[in-house]
């Protein structure tokens, strides 16, 4: 596959950038050199190449999900400038 410039326009339109004439043909030899690069990567054989995600044999430790400090509310509430009925009071913001 191959850029030209009129395809490196379309491309910098689409992107919402500005890129002068001259630039254009600079940018079209960058994205082919891109291109045959990934056109190099599809030449290789993946076939016995599980999925990764990382490179590392690492699982994530798990813990157990249960709540260990609650029923707290009051010492939580101490720290407010303004509580009432065991919520935080804010000042209205919609009028």
């Amino acid at each position: 596959m191959s850029v030209d410039t009129k395809t490196v326009a379309r491309i910098a339109h689409l992107a919402r950038l500005r890129l002068p004439e001259d630039k254009l043909e600079p940018m079209a030899g960058e994205l082919n050199r891109v291109l045959s690069w990934v056109e190099q990567l599809s030449e290789v054989n993946t076939d016995n190449v599980p999925p990764l995600t990382s490179v590392v044999h690492a699982r994530l430790r798990q813990r157990d999900d249960v709540v260990t400090d609650g029923d707290r509310r009051d010492d939580v509430l101490a720290n407010a400038p303004d509580a009432q009925n065991g919520f935080f009071a804010v000042p209205k913001v919609i009028e």
